[in-house]
């Protein structure tokens, strides 16, 4: 499981065994959902720690990469497109722990919950 969080992406297939691994106490990630309030209370995947939308980016952005700039992060939204920028910008910035959630929440089979 620790080699996925070496990499610069996961697929959901690996995006759900690494929250299994995670439940197990087997793998230490953050799962950051970067979509809007709305999107996220109509379905999330079951296992995110932190809502971090997009739109107030610039509001949270510098403290989020001070306290987890080590961290290993996983980011994720509706299609990837959202996770993938706010990815690159942390790995540009010296997060290197950073990964991307390929496909996003609409190709994800694990459980979802809503609220």
């Amino acid at each position: 499981m620790s080699e996925l969080l070496n990499r610069d992406e996961v697929n959901s297939q690996e995006l759900e065994e690494l929250l299994k691994a995670r439940e197990a106490g087997e793998a230490d990630f953050l799962l950051v959902d970067v979509r809007e309030q709305i999107e996220y209370d109509m379905g999330h995947i079951k296992g995110v720690d932190m809502l971090k939308p997009t739109s107030t980016f610039h509001s949270w952005a510098q403290a989020f990469l001070n306290e987890y700039k080590d961290r290993a992060v996983i980011f994720t939204c509706r299609t990837d497109y959202r996770s993938g920028n706010v990815h690159r910008v942390f790995k540009s910035n010296g997060m290197s722990k950073a990964i991307n959630h390929v496909g996003g929440i609409v190709t994800y089979r694990g459980d979802i919950e809503r609220g």
